[in-house]
């Protein structure tokens, strides 16, 4: 096991530069999830890292090796597909053992290593069968069995989960979190989905355009952002934004009712802000009406209520109490003070 570490990692095709000098240290034994948007630049940056994309400049070391130009083979990983890639023609064993068997690996060997990573992965009731008669998450769990008998220092998952149906992916994202527990290697996993980011990483690194926004645990960046961009990625449902006036640390809003105090700390001159708020920290107000309910979704334990402000703003409420909002009804809103961010609506950066 062994951690990784890029140095001003660059990648350009011709002269196009896609990834702009990425530094990141992933330590040992750590779950590190790559997220953000479609083409921010995930994917490209899991396969330099693989070696299946070449790196432009920089330095990529894999423990204390530098394994910057280094075929694949020799890097020491093993990387998970959003496809399968198994051979329809092979059993379950002989598709986990196949790539020690090209290797020259002796027969014995690849028997116990497929057997010790049937065990991990609960496959042994379907070592002998063909790929057509498994489901979507046993077939990855094949395929993820493929790279455990290969012993690499690093596995590399390239967004394994979206070809499975929701109930699937819940179960996966489980068992994946569970085989890290396990085995504890290092592990780079990508996705464009930030709940599986929030519930199997270690630490996220948040991309946008081939840049890092931020890096941190997962309720590290929840609770404390750097920017907008992150405040808005990371949560589901988002965070709710308000562009506000500013003066003498208050914000208003026709939302609001009255001035909200906020105690970030906000540039001399600046009269406009930005008003960030999570669905849980902003509370019902039935005795005023500044906001009309456009839409709810009741999930059970919680609710969600979609409201339309006086000036068109929407913001999504969380609301947990046996009385719950209906559609049509008019209603106000308050914010705990403590909990509400503030951002420059030019850069998005926050005011701390």
């Amino acid at each position: 096991m062994t951690g990784v570490t890029l140095n001003q990692a660059i990648k350009r095709y011709g002269q196009t530069q896609v990834i702009h000098g990425i530094d990141l240290q992933i330590e040992d034994g750590e779950f590190c999830v790559f997220v953000g948007p479609s083409g921010c630049g995930k994917s490209t940056l899991l396969r330099m890292i693989a070696g299946l994309e070449e790196t432009s400049e920089g330095e990529i070391h894999i423990g204390a090796r530098e394994v910057t130009h280094m075929d694949p083979a020799k890097r020491g990983v093993a990387m998970v597909f959003q496809t399968y890639a198994l051979y329809p023609h092979m059993s379950v064993a002989e598709n986990m053992g196949f790539g020690l068997r090209m290797n020259g690996v002796a027969k014995d060997e690849i028997k116990i290593k497929v057997q010790e990573a049937s065990n991990i992965l609960k496959l042994d009731p379907y070592l002998k069968r063909k790929p057509k008669a498994l489901s979507g998450g046993q077939r990855q769990r094949v395929a993820i069995g493929r790279a455990i008998v290969r012993g690499p220092e690093v596995f590399l998952f390239d967004e394994p989960l979206s070809n499975l149906d929701a109930e699937l992916r819940v179960e996966m994202r489980v068992e994946i979190a569970r085989l890290h527990q396990e085995i504890g290697a290092t592990m780079i996993y990508v996705t464009h989905d930030q709940v599986e980011a929030m519930t199997m990483a270690d630490k996220i690194v948040v991309l946008r355009d081939g840049r890092i926004e931020q890096v941190g645990a997962p309720m590290d960046l929840y609770r404390d952002p750097d920017n907008r961009f992150v405040a808005g990625f990371i949560g589901s449902p988002a965070m709710n934004f308000l562009d506000c006036d500013y003066a003498d640390g208050h914000v208003t809003h026709p939302a609001l009712g009255q001035p909200l105090h906020v105690s970030a700390s906000v540039p001399a001159g600046v009269t406009k802000v930005t008003l960030g708020m999570r669905p849980e920290h902003i509370h019902i107000d039935r005795a005023a009406d500044t906001c009309s309910v456009d839409l709810t979704e009741a999930l059970g334990g919680v609710s969600y209520s979609y409201l339309l402000t006086p000036n068109g703003d929407k913001l999504i409420v969380e609301e947990r109490d046996d009385q719950r909002s209906k559609i049509g009804d008019r209603i106000g809103i308050s914010i705990q003070p403590d909990r509400a961010m503030m951002f420059d609506p030019e850069t998005g950066q926050r005011f701390r």
